[in-house]
């Protein structure tokens, strides 16, 4: 079990951009060195594109939203095309989003069809009074609105059906096989104003119409420009027990604990009850937490004044 944190020190009018794509058995002694070339230049690309937005004077929603589509779109990702499957061979994706600004929120559940569950989860927020949907409510909602629709095999990869095969052949290790991948954002623009947001295909072959942490605001999302933004990723069951996005929030509100305390606390306890995974945080100075309890995350960050940062291993 390993804990791993950055921490940028905190300076004036800073702003930018912490990005994850999942937590889990990611060992460099592992990686065929074409794949790492291909998350390096993916994790790079989505970097680049959230400062971009945030340097032009754009928000921190909007730099959370387009980041994240882009590694929906990724099939490298557990999140839109390269999900997971459910028990059934199918993608069922969750993703939300939430504005430190209002603490006004918005979160999709069980979407089958919707390319880009993120911009769903936007427009939960934006044009309903809801903070959550779920299923065929959702994808109504979604076409209504407009949005891209796809059929569910445009998120499985070749890839996840062969690892679903070997689950199905294996049904007693499920639990060992790579569930790492889902995504996630927290970014503060100039205005200082933090959003974060999260998307994911779930487990490997969840049942039932499981959902886990990442839909869920306060478990997997949480922003307040009053404290910080957190997505986290890992074994959902146990982030939503803790509460943990908001729960680093708390500590930092009611405690008056720094970010990296907080958010490793937090983490600790996710390990203590038998979890794994890891969160991103950056706090209202612009202060960076990345800590894991797992062999490795993929993760990175880009603030104003540096250079974009890419890390994977413990």
């Amino acid at each position: 079990m390993f804990l791993m944190t950055v921490m940028l020190n905190g300076q004036d009018n800073k702003f930018g951009i912490v990005i994850h794509g999942g937590a889990g058995k990611i060992v460099k002694g592992n990686m065929n060195p074409e794949r790492e070339v291909e998350y390096t230049a993916k994790l790079n690309e989505v970097l680049e594109a959230g400062y971009r937005i945030l340097s032009g004077g754009g928000s921190s929603l909007d730099a959370v939203q387009a980041v994240i589509k882009i590694m929906e779109n990724s099939p490298l990702f557990n999140a839109g095309k390269g999900a997971v499957l459910t028990e059934k061979g199918v993608a069922e994706l969750d993703a939300s989003i939430m504005d430190g600004k209002t603490l006004a929120a918005g979160a999709v559940a069980g979407i089958k069809h919707v390319k880009s569950p993120i911009t769903l989860a936007r427009l939960v927020m934006e044009k309903s009074p809801h903070i959550m949907m779920i299923g065929d409510g959702a994808e109504e909602f979604a076409k209504q609105n407009d949005l891209e629709m796809v059929e569910n095999e445009y998120f499985i990869t070749k890839e996840r059906w062969e690892s679903y095969q070997k689950a199905i052949k294996r049904e007693e290790e499920k639990k060992k096989i790579e569930k790492h991948g889902t995504v996630g954002a927290v970014a503060l623009d100039k205005n200082g104003n933090i959003a974060a947001g999260t998307s994911t295909g779930g487990m490997m072959m969840k049942k039932f119409g499981r959902v886990g942490d990442a839909p869920i605001i306060g478990a997997g999302t949480y922003a307040n420009n009053n404290t910080c933004g957190v997505s986290a990723t890992g074994s959902g069951e146990y982030f939503i027990r803790i509460g943990v996005a908001k729960d680093i929030s708390a500590m930092m509100e009611y405690k008056g604990m720094k970010l990296l305390d907080a958010s490793e606390a937090v983490i600790k306890k996710v390990g203590e009850l038998g979890g794994y995974g890891g969160v991103i945080c950056m706090d209202k100075d612009g202060n960076i937490s990345m800590p894991f309890n797992t062999e490795g995350m993929y993760r990175g960050y880009y603030m104003s004044g540096g250079k974009p940062v890419v890390l994977m291993y413990e």
